[in-house]
């Protein structure tokens, strides 16, 4: 049954304005460390196997955490929890800068996923509850998706420039600084009771459902570092198979559940769920390959690589821009596939041309029109999972895609590591070897992006041009606006 949307805050366009921010912030977040890895890893007496739980630290309690920070941001107000989850960040981001040894550093990136697992949730569902579905959430979407898309490539940027002048410190700083500034704005901006829906909290489902969030991830993020065979995966796999379905049986059971069972009655949802996973398995990791190619490969310094992102960065707000308006012109689903055939184009193109001593002006016609396409499908997979969802379970709904998200991430990172290194392209001390292990990774992308083409077809066409949905109410709102 549907519910009655809560009240749309006041000064809309400055509530864009911070929950944009707040979705460059975690964007930022995932990308900013990659740029200091070598530094961090000296500083703290790293060792390079164990290198990789800076970043997988991070996607762990993020993808754990999220349902129920979703759920609490349906239940508890979208406005408390986007401040607990912005506190939470700012915390442990300055308990990672003060960090003397390895596995404090660990742990702060651990919380800083936590922080972002209650942040994210709330800011989506906050755009899609404040905007109405329609032209007028895609712009809002278009909005939100160019601050994250372009913080992901800006967090490579902001790595190589901080890191350069501040040492790696600087990247966890900076993050306390983003976080005060957006804490400051949502006290004057959100609404205090925003998106509360109220009702009672499941706390066997939330515990059952993070408990086997967390296991599920650190299996898939092992998987390929441990080996699938070892203890660790194949003991956190299964009780994460245990944990699941007792969580399934206790949502269906439940008169207030964490995740209600109803939504995957949704297809949009499922299957943008589904969309979200396989973009950040593959477009998510080229950041990372990108920034190893021209550091371990070209010799760049920090500073060099992250200029060397502002090319790609600037396309994809362009992307998020064009893939907001592409949705209201012609659909979500027709416009996600134009996108996909235009970042699968560009990484092709990359494929072909990337080898030791290309130029990066040989690179950067690849680079803008597969950063165009990113840009598109950023904006575009959060309208799909999140139309035809009732305003009570928006934060739910948003958990459930950034779930998909965060662990395509993790999964699809770890995973094309493991193949490039397969390939002989393990050791960068080899240049040569090396850039054959990232040409491998970049067309197990390839593979990937072609393959989410068919996902994309799941989703429902809709019964008219998205242009003729607005309705009387909506029609007399835009008026009124103009």
């Amino acid at each position: 049954m549907s519910t009655a949307a809560p009240p749309r805050p006041a000064r809309l366009g400055l509530v864009l304005a911070l929950l944009a921010f707040a979705q460059m912030i975690i964007a930022i977040d995932y990308n900013i460390v990659f740029v200091a890895l070598p530094e961090i890893g000296a500083g703290l007496d790293f060792g390079s196997q164990h290198l990789q739980l800076v970043v997988s630290a991070y996607a762990v309690a993020f993808g754990g955490f999220l349902l129920l920070g979703g759920r609490a941001a349906d239940l508890f107000g979208r406005r408390r929890m986007f401040l607990l989850g912005m506190i939470l960040f700012a915390g442990s981001s300055l308990l990672g800068a003060l960090a003397a040894d390895p596995w404090t550093l660990v742990a702060a990136r651990a919380v800083q996923g936590v922080g972002a697992a209650f942040v994210a949730p709330a800011t989506l569902s906050l755009v899609t509850t404040s905007f109405r579905e329609g032209p007028e959430r895609n712009r809002a979407l278009a909005v939100w998706g160019g601050a994250g898309g372009a913080g992901m490539v800006l967090g490579s940027l902001l790595g190589g420039v901080l890191t350069q002048a501040f040492g790696w410190q600087g990247v966890f700083y900076v993050m306390v600084v983003f976080c005060a500034v957006a804490v400051v704005a949502a006290f004057a901006l959100l609404p205090a009771a925003a998106g509360a829906s109220g009702g009672g909290f499941d706390l066997p489902g939330a515990a059952t459902g993070t408990a086997a969030s967390l296991l599920l991830v650190f299996g898939l993020v092992q998987g390929p570092e441990l080996g699938w065979p070892s203890g660790a995966v194949v003991g956190s796999l299964a009780a994460a198979a245990v944990l699941f379905g007792l969580f399934v049986l206790i949502e269906s059971r439940s008169r207030g559940p964490l995740m209600p069972l109803r939504l995957f009655g949704n297809r949009n949802l499922s299957t943008g769920t589904a969309v979200c996973f396989l973009f950040m398995a593959t477009f998510g990791a080229l950041a990372y390959f990108l920034t190893q190619f021209w550091q371990a490969v070209e010799g760049y310094s920090a500073l060099a690589t992250g200029l060397a992102f502002i090319l790609p960065s600037a396309s994809v707000l362009v992307g998020t821009v064009l893939g907001g308006r592409a949705a209201t012109a012609m659909g979500v689903r027709r416009s996600l596939l134009v996108a996909l055939a235009v970042g699968l184009a560009g990484t092709v193109a990359l494929a072909l041309v990337l080898d030791q001593g290309a130029s990066y002006l040989v690179l950067a016609g690849p680079l803008l029109v597969l950063s165009l396409g990113q840009g598109m499908v950023f904006t575009l997979m959060f309208a799909a999972s999140t139309t035809g969802v009732d305003a009570a379970d928006q934060g739910i709904g948003s958990g459930i895609a950034t779930q998909g998200q965060q662990i395509g991430g993790a999964v699809g990172l770890a995973a094309l590591i493991a193949i490039a290194a397969g390939s002989g392209g393990a050791d960068a001390a080899d240049p040569a070897a090396y850039t054959d292990g990232i040409l491998v990774a970049l067309w197990a992308i390839v593979a990937g992006i072609a393959l989410t083409v068919p996902v994309v077809l799941n989703l429902k066409a809709p019964a008219e041009p998205a242009a003729a949905l607005l309705d009387d109410e909506e029609v007399a709102f835009a008026a009124e606006r103009t």
